[in-house]
């Protein structure tokens, strides 16, 4: 509310009571003017402070808290908000892990934005974006499918601006990245990965669902979002140009959303057509030619192509293994201190490949989306690469029984969920075999698409009850996945899952190689056992 001159008409002063104020503030660039408004109000009986940089004499504001409107001493190097912290990221050379290359590679480290990723960047550009046009109004709820850094750049947005969060996440997302957008208070819902992206329980279309279910909700939509390639249009492409003087040759990123790469590349090439932009693709992605078959690297790749992607803005797409992705992180990690994630790995690894073809004159920048902190239950634990079958033990492993059991039957058996029971049983006494896992894709394919198994015991029962199950899809009576072990995993971690279940499934670089049982693993001891 407005007053000229210091005066308070009686009608203001009426409704500002029916609010029950907990505080007023009077502004004013003329303290004189603006401590009489004050005071009038003080003697209304309103609780009121005096915001001015012209402070009147104390006898005309007696009672009313003098607060000045900007900071009266020497200026301060201090950001007014976090939010004003993202961006201008810094460059460092990968001399470690790029000491054979003849070209120069450097790193914009994005994990340096306030959460964490280069996320934030979009995140803000967005949530801007619909409150400039509407679509978002204070107390509103923000719903997002996410992989968790988009997620959590919005949830740093909601909490400087009071909105609600609610993020649908892929089951694939490691326990780090879900309570994380937990502490910020957002509301995580998780979804399975494995369905088609139209199917009603992926997370896309949950999102769909909840955005259009939660009264006052704005889906930002970071997939089809103008917003997002724009945010690095305007500001991760300038920064690279100026950070390498205008020097560098080729970008390397991750697609995920296609934002980042997008964005940077219609900005570079507008400086100079001849900078190259290659796009690093998880195995299995159909950016690099793949079905959108799973894959465990998270944070990139996709099953479907999202409008923020231009794939015109692209010079070439590199394919990256799981395998070649998390080793390569631990190696940056290792090689040049900067705990980075599984993305990383695979953008430095197409990177490396791609500079081994350069020269001293060429300089790669490869963008570092994240931090590894998320990822500390995954490729930072021994474990679980060693179940995935990433990593390799000295000595007999259970790559070793696989091959000997090679010879006899193909290396996986198995069956699809909508085989008929007595199909399923004919495969099992065609091969010998007491049990397979059902597959819901042909061979290669990722752990994600085992969706069960069947055992040649429990078919019986399920039969001598009812005999109509043998013309029943096998996906109505079979049992649960099978437990995992690494390819490379000591003989001694498959006896120790195997005490608990009839078989085991092999799994090597995070793809089912093969099924292992206890007649499986006795053969190969019976065999490598010493003669008489």
């Amino acid at each position: 509310m407005r007053a000229a001159n210091g005066g308070l008409a009686p009608e203001l002063i009426g409704e500002l009571r029916t609010r029950i104020p907990r505080t007023v503030g009077v502004v004013g660039e003329v303290g004189a003017e603006a401590a009489a408004a004050a005071q009038a109000l003080h003697r209304a009986g309103l609780p009121v402070i005096l915001f001015t940089d012209a402070p009147p004499p104390p006898a005309s504001v007696a009672g009313v808290p003098v607060v000045p409107l900007s900071d009266p001493g020497p200026p301060m190097d201090v950001a007014d908000s976090l939010l004003d912290l993202v961006g201008n990221t810094p460059l460092v050379r990968l001399d470690r892990v790029g000491r054979n290359l003849s070209c120069q590679l450097l790193a914009k480290l994005e994990m340096l934005n306030p959460g964490g990723s280069v996320k934030d960047r979009p995140a803000i550009a967005m949530v801007e974006a619909a409150e400039a046009a509407g679509l978002l109004h204070p107390g509103g709820t923000i719903v997002e499918p996410t992989s968790g850094n988009t997620g959590v750049g919005l949830a740093i947005i909601a909490a400087r601006r009071r909105y609600r969060c609610v993020f649908v996440m892929p089951d694939k997302m490691s326990q780090e990245k879900i309570a994380l957008l937990r502490a910020y208070g957002a509301e995580v819902v998780v979804c399975p990965t494995a369905v088609a992206p139209d199917h009603p329980e992926s997370y896309y279309s949950v999102a769909n669902r909840l955005a259009d279910e939660i009264p006052g909700a704005f889906q930002p939509n970071q997939y089809h979002n103008p917003a997002n390639p724009a945010s690095h249009v305007a500001s991760t492409g300038p920064e690279i140009w100026r950070q390498t003087a205008g020097r560098i040759t080729h970008f390397v990123a991750g697609i995920g959303t296609g934002g980042t790469i997008t964005g940077v590349s219609r900005y570079l090439k507008a400086q100079n057509p001849d900078i190259q932009i290659i796009g690093a693709d998880p195995e299995g992605s159909v950016y690099s030619g793949g079905a959108g078959r799973p894959y465990l690297v998270e944070g990139i790749g996709e099953d479907f192509w999202p409008g923020t992607f231009d794939p015109l803005a692209v010079d070439r797409t590199v394919m990256v293994t799981d395998r070649d992705s998390f080793l390569t992180a631990r190696r940056v990690t290792r090689e040049e201190g900067i705990l980075v994630g599984g993305s990383t790995g695979t953008a430095v690894w197409a990177a490396l490949h791609v500079g081994e073809d350069l020269g001293p004159d060429d300089v790669v920048v490869v963008l570092i989306p994240d931090s590894g902190r998320g990822y500390l239950s995954k490729l930072y634990n021994d474990e679980w690469m060693a179940d995935y079958g990433f990593v390799r033990a000295g000595g007999q492993t259970v790559s070793d029984i696989l091959a000997r059991k090679a010879d006899r039957i193909p290396p996986l058996v198995h069956v699809h969920p909508d085989e008929l029971v007595s199909e399923v049983i004919a495969v099992l006494r065609e091969f010998e075999v007491s049990q397979m896992p059902v597959l819901k894709a042909e061979l290669p394919l990722a752990v994600a698409e085992v969706v069960g198994s069947v055992e040649e015991r429990a078919l019986m029962e399920a039969a001598f009850h009812d005999v109509r199950i043998l013309q029943r899809p096998v996906a109505e009576v079979m049992g649960p996945n099978l437990p995992t072990v690494g390819a490379g995993e000591l003989v001694d971690t498959a006896v120790e899952a195997l005490e608990g279940a009839p078989a085991v499934l092999v799994v090597d670089a995070g793809h089912p190689v093969g099924i292992l049982t206890r007649s499986d693993v006795l053969g190969f001891l019976t065999q490598r056992a010493p003669t008489a």
